[in-house]
């Protein structure tokens, strides 16, 4: 497992390497649905792009994290970004976090199959044998998707961040292990023909 950009590709969308020259798409995507006023996200500001992007390709020359734009195949189109992040190589763990959606793209493939290239790579070429995901616990509905995927809750991180607006976010942790991947995988792949139809 390392922290060496690279580009995970499916049907419907193509997770990409986020660089300095995605900016003007991550504020164009951002800006449907003005992801930002959910209080309980990460989705950069138009005045604050620049330093979110600054901070993710930081965390991956820290080594820390794997940054993606989500490129949407049929439209060519920047519709989100995601990332592999608190990448612990040596007890072969990550993170599946800092993700979001353009909302004319919410409840679309877009998410089942994103999910569905992340896992696959976290587990079968990187080795891993847990992948976590945490929410804000106000954040409802990204708990239900999260317990959509097939991942089982952990714990809950009480006064576990505090948020640049001084609010101090109480965490949900979840995870799927890889003795779980092989039914999650079929779970996700059922769900995802369901879009086919």
């Amino acid at each position: 497992m390392n922290c060496i950009p690279l580009t995970l590709r499916g049907k419907h969308v193509t997770l990409e390497p986020l660089t300095q020259s995605h900016i003007a798409d991550i504020q164009a995507a951002a800006a449907d649905g003005e992801l930002w006023k959910l209080f309980f996200t990460s989705v950069p500001t138009p005045d604050n792009t620049q330093n979110w992007l600054n901070i993710a390709l930081e965390m991956r020359q820290q080594q820390k994290a794997l940054p993606f734009v989500v490129r949407e195949n049929a439209s060519g189109q920047i519709v989100g970004a995601t990332r592999y992040c608190n990448m612990d190589m040596n007890n072969k763990r990550l993170e599946i976090g800092y993700t979001w959606y353009a909302q004319r793209v919410q409840r679309s493939p877009v998410n089942t199959e994103c999910k569905l290239l992340l896992l696959g790579h976290a587990f079968e070429d990187f080795g891993c044998i847990a992948v976590e995901f945490r929410t804000d616990w106000f954040n409802r509905r990204s708990q239900a998707a999260i317990e959509r995927l097939g991942a089982k809750q952990d714990a809950i991180l009480r006064n576990h961040m505090i948020l640049p607006d001084g609010r101090i976010r109480d965490t949900v942790v979840y995870s799927i292990l890889n003795s779980e991947w092989p039914g999650v995988k079929k779970n996700l792949q059922y769900m995802h023909t369901k879009y086919e139809a």
